[in-house]
């Protein structure tokens, strides 16, 4: 079993995501004595609350004690009309609701792929901002913007560009760090 456990989870339920591929090119990175896990939030309901009156619904809770389990996060993140998607923001704010939410002081780290020029940078800024509110601690660099993502992956999902690669091992490796360095404490 690996000593740093990371919890990765796409902001895109598309079958052939940019930004789950960028995942699992990560979870291929990932330094020695740590492990990559993705997370599917597809079947995440709408959040509503009138359904968590009733408790949470079981994807909810899978999610919820993954995230808990979890030293790290890595959001792999689509930039939808300057912003994150939608399924991600629910699939967090359920995740976030009372009791013991469990983002809270948990180590970051941000990726993201789109079909702009500017890889996701918006959507990241936004996810920051989320984040700050639950007391996620992100990992600031590097930065891994993946724009023009149709070109960068091959017809199989693969991540093609050397650069963007070494910038998700870099990021995997500060991830690692930082989620030991925030366990310990």
């Amino acid at each position: 079993m690996a000593d740093i456990r990371i919890l990765g989870i796409s902001g895109s339920l598309r079958k052939g995501s940019y930004n789950s591929a960028a995942l699992k090119t990560a979870a291929g990175l990932m330094p020695a004595g740590s492990s990559l896990e993705i997370f599917d939030i597809s079947a995440v309901p709408l959040y509503n609350e009138d359904v968590k009156a009733q408790g949470f619904p079981e994807p909810v809770q899978r999610l919820r004690e993954k995230i808990a389990a979890a030293d790290g996060l890595l959001f792999a993140t689509p930039e939808y009309n300057y912003s994150v998607s939608g399924v991600l923001k629910n699939a967090i704010d359920w995740a976030s609701r009372p009791p013991q939410q469990p983002f809270d002081d948990k180590a970051v780290a941000l990726i993201g792929a789109s079909g702009g020029a500017h890889g996701s940078v918006r959507a990241q800024y936004h996810l920051r901002q989320i984040g700050i509110f639950l007391n996620m601690r992100f990992v600031n660099k590097p930065e891994v913007f993946i724009g023009a993502a149709g070109t960068r992956f091959d017809a199989a999902g693969n991540l093609t560009d050397e650069t963007a690669k070494g910038l998700i091992k870099d990021l995997m490796a500060e991830l690692v760090t930082w989620s030991k360095r925030l366990k310990k404490s």
